[in-house]
């Protein structure tokens, strides 16, 4: 029982030190779960961009090929922008865009939770990218 409450406690401090509410510069604001990346429980989103154009069936490609290496998430409604507010709020600490570009190359935006920056990638980098991230 001991050995339950150490974690349970260990767990509520980590989680209280990660929220955080931001402030951007568009005057919004965001809520985010920064949990380090090896903690998080879901370490990666596949979100396509738009639900037509054959993207969610590329996307879903994508994320047939990723769940075995990562607890993953698959979601397409609303706005790419909510989806991401809401990956930022549990904690995910990279989503993968598929758009319109990802038909014509095979290369996938990768965005980091913490910075929200973004990068372009081959689709089989993917797996490879978010290992070196995570560590």
């Amino acid at each position: 029982m001991l050995c339950v409450i150490g974690l349970d406690r260990t767990f509520l401090a980590i989680l209280s030190h990660a929220y955080r509410e931001e402030k951007l510069d568009d005057g919004s604001e965001r809520v985010v779960l920064g949990i380090p990346a090896r903690l998080a429980p879901i370490k990666l989103a596949v979100l396509p961009l738009v639900k037509k154009d054959g993207l969610p069936e590329k996307a879903r490609e994508i994320m047939d090929v990723v769940k075995y290496d990562f607890r993953c998430f698959y979601e397409e409604k609303d706005t790419i922008g909510r989806r991401y507010r809401r990956m930022d709020a549990i904690g995910t600490p990279y989503c993968i865009t598929v758009d319109h570009q990802t038909l014509q190359d095979n290369t996938v935006t990768i965005r980091n939770r913490d910075t929200m920056l973004q990068d372009r990638i081959g689709i089989g980098e993917i797996s490879s990218v978010v290992r070196g991230k995570i560590g």
